[in-house]
């Protein structure tokens, strides 16, 4: 909360100041207050991309505009950091100093839409803002997530490329956007296939539709790669909000088992943890394919 915002409900600066020295409230930065100090936060990730949004909009006053990677987190865009530096912009491009870690930028014409009582940039210009500095896993895991959910049509992916092209710090970005697939489904399913393409082994196809010799279909898979007489190394990115699915091979272990006793599939699962050697298990699986006969082949 601001102090504007105490002094509005009727929380005085008297206590406040007693409030944060019974370590009840934290001040955060000048004229900002936490008042759930205590409550853990671990794995609350969208929670703490929020907070440091509305950080930035607090400390620097109403007409503080929320832009960037912070104004992705409140448009709800998946495949940000999980940290991301409160960030806003002031009215006409106005000077404000940067604090406590907090960034304010210079921008002369912001485009924003109201969020609750404030404003935030618009996705598109928050978009323009954020990438340049997301890194290239994360500036595409944020267009999947955006493609995936038709939030950003062909034409509007075309218009990002063209405003940045030739800006400051944008130099890799049109070839960041070369690898935007929205099959992707999660921020893990996008980190796990630039980790392949990195190692040399990108996937043949997203969300494989794996049937039964009679047609009947027995499962989906994340990542496949194509292997000999008609089978597939299926990956599949484990994430607790990512397979509540129906479809999903993981939700029918008795799937699972078939397609791996009848040696149609050669399943391999990753979780957050495995990012960074997905590429090179995957690469390890095909070379180990080739070396094999393939009367028949399972895999647990």
């Amino acid at each position: 909360m601001s102090s504007r915002q105490c002094d509005h409900i009727g929380v005085t600066m008297g206590m406040r100041r007693r409030l944060v020295d019974d370590r009840r409230w934290a001040r955060v930065t000048t004229g900002v207050y936490d008042v759930e100090p205590a409550r853990d936060r671990r794995g609350e990730v969208d929670h703490r991309r929020r907070r440091s949004a509305w950080l930035g909009m607090l400390a620097y006053g109403p007409d503080a505009i929320a832009v960037g990677a912070c104004a992705l987190a409140l448009h709800d865009v998946r495949g940000l950091p999980t940290d991301v530096r409160p960030e806003v912009a002031l009215p006409g491009g106005a000077f404000g100093k940067s604090r406590d870690g907090m960034r304010v930028r210079q921008l002369s014409a912001v485009e924003s839409t109201r969020f609750g009582e404030r404003r935030i940039a618009t996705l598109m210009c928050a978009l323009l803002t954020a990438l340049p500095s997301l890194g290239r896993e994360h500036a595409v895991a944020v267009l999947d997530d955006l493609t995936h959910r038709g939030r950003l049509s062909p034409g509007q992916m075309d218009a990002v490329r063209s405003r940045l092209r030739g800006g400051r710090d944008c130099a890799d970005v049109p070839t960041w956007m070369s690898l935007v697939d929205g099959r992707s489904e999660s921020p893990l399913e996008t980190f796990a296939r630039i980790d392949c393409i990195d190692a040399g082994v990108p996937p043949d196809e997203l969300q494989v539709v794996i049937r039964a010799p009679d047609g009947t279909f027995l499962g989906r898979g994340d990542m496949g790669w194509r292997l000999p007489r008609g089978r597939w190394l299926i990956a599949e990115i484990d994430g607790r909000e990512f397979h509540d699915r129906p479809d999903a091979l993981l939700r029918d272990r008795a799937r699972q088992n078939t397609l791996l006793i009848r040696g149609a599939i050669t399943m391999l699962r990753f979780t957050h943890e495995d990012i960074g050697s997905v590429g090179r298990t995957v690469r390890e699986a095909l070379l180990l394919d080739r070396e094999q006969p393939h009367e028949r082949q399972t895999a647990g």
